[in-house]
């Protein structure tokens, strides 16, 4: 997906481009900020840029991908995946934001994999609501 840097104080006001001031977004985002009269609001931009923050800093990829499944699947609370990827997921599940279930069979999907389920916690739900509001994440 391409991605576009935009300002968040416009440069017509500021006349720069400093890191503070920009953010990557993807076009359509980029568009509806820049609108005239854009439902995004200048604060909900830095709170967005600094929710970025908290998650890139303190989750890994896969849980990073694993808190998008949820935000883009609002009605899912579980997710299933390879087993013994406990350490990629620690954080979630240290921050108690996610869960590792009971096996639901021995089958295996390949020799020596099983699939593992995983449960978003009430808490991890309510910080996937926060980051969608764009609300502060804070730092765990």
């Amino acid at each position: 997906m391409p991605v576009e840097l935009a300002h968040i104080v416009p440069w017509s006001v500021v006349k720069n481009h400093s890191f503070d001031n920009l953010i990557a977004l993807c076009p359509t985002c980029h568009a509806r900020y820049d609108a005239p009269r854009s439902p995004i609001d200048r604060q909900a931009m830095k709170q967005y840029k600094a929710n970025l923050s908290v998650i890139s800093q303190r989750y890994g990829d896969l849980e990073r991908r694993v808190l998008l499944h949820f935000a883009d699947r609002p009605d899912k609370d579980t997710i299933d995946l390879l087993g013994n990827l406990e350490i990629l997921l620690m954080y979630l599940i240290r921050d108690g934001f996610l869960e590792p279930l009971p096996r639901k069979s021995a089958m295996f999907v390949t020799p020596g994999m099983m699939e593992q389920p995983y449960r978003l916690t009430a808490e991890g739900r309510a910080f996937v609501q926060r980051w969608l509001a764009a609300e502060p994440l804070g730092s765990s």
